[in-house]
């Protein structure tokens, strides 16, 4: 890989604490560069200055201590990491990151990262085969956290049974599933589209939609880990763009349609996650529009992104769609992907409750001319997981025809 890959070790308060400084010591010998935050729990513990020598940098422990009064810490750090481990991972810890809470450095820093999070509990076996406990994991497990479980044994309290501290080697295991394995985008540029277009009807009001952006930059943030140089041509977003991914703003299908032909040149795959309005008002009126009496609005289609994508494209870049359907039509799904000569379009049904625009989960059918995968439902972390895996094995697909 191009760098080394940037983890940020959480640790929290409890006895197994001491074995973190191992977990710091196994990732830095797999090539990491290690970053430390703890709980004010965990200094009971451990003393911050151990993991300071070892890491060599300074341990976040503090929301409002800053060596640069300019940098908000727990932001930059969360942006900085390519995978979160919080090791030990305590039953107070997995109750506050469950419920989205931000009370201390480790949990607002959780709550502020894009990167993989991999979560190794410790705790009494009772605290561990808790109702409360096992719901909560549950949560964090359908958010895309990757839990690795604890060991059986003896445990501190004077107890046996579930609840030790996973071996250091699994952990460290975990992390390198994680992160290690996923280069598999490095060389390649990709552009990605993201958000609804908003077409103006006058100086206040637009013609939009209810896409949040989510998706596209689920797939941008998923990309960048890879290995990707991403570009993101974004349109009205309702959620923060991915950090070390470049973004460029726009609000119309015009403005959409340029800067993707502007930077055609540079990609080696497109991804157009994007929910572009077909129709935009013929003449926009200048002002507000009077509310008083009836309105007829004139309109006229679009520019056909992904026509002119396909069109000016260089050869072997590869194209991918997003098709947003009301139901699973995959007959007329596969009609556009002839007629639009993409390489695969994603199709999701917009009209199945609690996925799709707007919402934290999305589920799809990835189709190609050979046939079809369906991504089954999943955060939207995951499902563009799982798209770029298909992407990247179509890719490989491509090299190994062309060698062939």
């Amino acid at each position: 890989m191009n760098r080394s890959p940037r983890v940020l070790v959480g640790v929290c308060g409890g006895i197994a604490a001491y074995k973190a400084v191992e977990l710091v010591r196994a990732l830095q010998r797999q090539g990491a560069e290690v970053r430390v935050m703890m709980t004010p729990a965990a200094q009971e513990f451990v003393q911050p200055l151990t993991f300071a020598t070892l890491a060599g940098h300074k341990v976040y422990t503090d929301m409002w201590a800053s060596d640069d009064e300019g940098t908000i810490e727990h932001i930059a750090l969360a942006q900085w990491a390519d995978v979160l481990v919080i090791a030990p991972a305590t039953a107070h810890t997995i109750a506050r990151l469950a419920h989205g809470l931000a009370d201390d450095f480790v949990a607002a820093t959780h709550l502020a990262t894009e990167a993989p999070v991999v979560l190794a509990p410790a705790m009494n076996v009772t605290m561990w085969n808790h109702a409360a406990t096992r719901a909560n994991l549950q949560i964090l497990r359908e958010r895309g956290h990757r839990i690795v479980d604890p060991g059986n044994g003896d445990l501190a309290c004077g107890m046996v049974g579930d609840g030790r501290l996973a071996e250091i080697e699994t952990i460290v295991d975990a992390v390198m599933e994680t992160e290690w394995p996923q280069r598999d985008l490095e060389g390649e540029t990709v552009l990605i589209t993201a958000g609804g277009t908003r077409e103006p009807i006058d100086s206040v009001r637009f013609l939009g939609n209810r896409s949040s952006g989510k998706m596209g930059f689920a797939l941008a943030a998923a990309a960048e880990r890879r290995g990707a140089r991403v570009i993101v041509i974004a349109a009205a977003v309702s959620v923060d763009a991915p950090a070390r991914c470049e973004v460029v703003r726009v609000q119309t299908a015009k403005e959409m349609h340029a800067a993707v032909l502007d930077r055609l040149s540079e990609v080696t795959m497109v991804i157009k996650a994007a929910a572009v309005a077909d129709f935009r008002v013929r003449e926009v009126a200048v002002g507000k529009l009077s509310r008083e009496g009836s309105l007829t609005l004139e309109l006229e289609a679009t520019e056909d992104i992904v026509r002119s994508i396909v069109e000016h494209r260089w050869p072997g870049t590869m194209v991918v769609a997003f098709a947003a359907e009301m139901g699973l039509d995959l007959a007329r799904a596969r009609e556009k992907l002839q007629r639009k000569g993409v390489d695969a379009i994603v199709v999701n049904d917009i009209s199945a409750a609690g996925i799709g625009f707007d919402s934290e989960r999305n589920a799809a059918v990835f189709l190609t001319r050979e046939g079809q995968v369906e991504i089954a439902e999943a955060s939207k972390r995951e499902v563009a997981e799982r798209v770029l895996d298909q992407v990247v094995a179509m890719r490989i697909g491509t090299i190994s025809a062309l060698i062939g």
